[in-house]
């Protein structure tokens, strides 16, 4: 006869096999998100979700772990360090002939790795329990994935609408499995954010409309990854030298200081994606777009989705005959890329403009120094 199985003590089995298995945190929580299906509901009737019909045509599952697997009882959440060392968010993000990729998506896709982990520690779990039935899930199902951790104790849910960690800040991925064993369940964290708003002004776009609440519609990640057709030309000039997603509510965030480094040699930058030159990067064909990007993130979006957005970011960089020959190079290649490549010439024969007056400005700098006999760098 098999001694019962202890509860607690495969809880702190599970965690210690988390952390063995490279998760920073693990935490437990049952699977009751009933008070998110208001907030779901209300998020997805402003249609703040644009053209993810995919959220909306699941409906309120997002919020009913146990639907996607039947006799679900705990959800099992974690999270892993991405944030590389030498980020260099300031000196890309400061040179708007470089391109900025979101620090998430410069290394291997962090779907494969977090789901293989998962996937590992659900058969530890098996290998003590036969029985015990689960499945694994990163950003990959229905899910809502964010309540979810903050209900384990992972952390609290930021304005940004992002769950944020007293010692790692919000530089991390999530991960869920859900399982059917009724697992003690860990306490959430009593939110930290107090009065600030640092996030919701920084926002570019201003896509962060109200404490807690994305309209992604705004949101640069959203225009640079999710949306498949032109990018609104209102948001083009906004949106910078970021060719795929943004990190700007993180970077501001305080609790950021305390981001933790990963030590996970897949999420190390790859270096031709790590400060690229923009029209060394609208240069590529898709041969060369899907070996760069072959295991990334990046990948996902396509090759012209990418062009459009490093053409933007073209029209948002100073004048240079370099940028117009790479701009003008693939016209009549797709209408909608026209589209954006029309745009940024345009914009950068008026940043041409702006710079033979800041050259003239310059010059005449230099003749009053001259004649007043002061250094030519004064």
């Amino acid at each position: 006869m098999s001694l019962p199985l202890d509860l607690h003590q495969l809880a702190l089995d599970i965690k210690r096999w988390g952390q063995e298995l490279g998760f920073q945190q693990v935490g437990i929580c049952d699977t009751d998100l009933s008070a998110e299906e208001p907030r779901l509901q209300a998020w997805l009737d402003k249609q703040y979700h644009g053209e993810m019909e995919w959220m909306a045509r699941h409906g309120m599952m997002r919020a009913r772990p146990h639907e996607l697997l039947p006799g679900t009882l705990r959800v099992i959440s974690v999270r892993m360090n991405y944030l590389p060392a030498k980020a260099a968010f300031a000196s890309t993000l400061k040179n708007p002939q470089l391109g900025y990729v979101s620090r998430y998506a410069l290394g291997r896709d962090y779907h494969k790795v977090l789901r293989n982990r998962l996937k590992k520690l659900g058969d530890l779990i098996r290998a003590r329990c036969e029985e015990v039935q689960f499945r694994p899930f990163v950003d990959s199902a229905p899910i809502l994935e964010r309540p979810i951790a903050v209900k384990a104790g992972l952390g609290w849910t930021g304005k940004h609408s992002l769950v944020l960690n007293r010692e790692a800040g919000s530089w991390f991925f999530l991960g869920e499995l859900l399982i059917d064993l009724p697992l003690p369940v860990d306490q959430p964290q009593e939110e930290q954010c107090g009065r600030c708003v640092a996030c919701m002004t920084i926002c570019p776009t201003g896509a962060i409309v109200e404490p807690y609440t994305v309209d992604a519609r705004r949101c640069i990640s959203y225009l640079t990854i999710e949306l498949e057709g032109a990018i609104p030309e209102e948001f083009r000039p906004l949106i910078g030298n970021r060719i795929y997603g943004c990190d700007d509510c993180q970077l501001i965030c305080p609790w950021n200081r305390y981001g933790q480094l990963t030590d996970e040699d897949d999420f190390s930058p790859r270096a031709v994606l790590h400060a690229p030159p923009l029209n060394e990067l609208f240069a590529w064909d898709e041969a060369k777009f899907l070996r760069v990007t072959e295991g990334s993130a990046i990948r996902r979006i396509g090759h012209l989705r990418w062009l459009r957005n490093v053409a933007v970011a073209l029209g948002n960089a100073p004048w240079s005959a370099d940028n117009v020959a790479a701009l003008e190079a693939r016209q009549g290649e797709n209408a909608m890329l026209d589209e954006h490549i029309n745009w940024a010439l345009a914009r950068q024969l008026a940043n041409r403009s702006e710079h033979a007056v800041e050259i003239q400005g310059q010059q005449k700098r230099l003749v009053r120094a001259v004649e007043k006999g002061l250094p030519r760098d004064a």
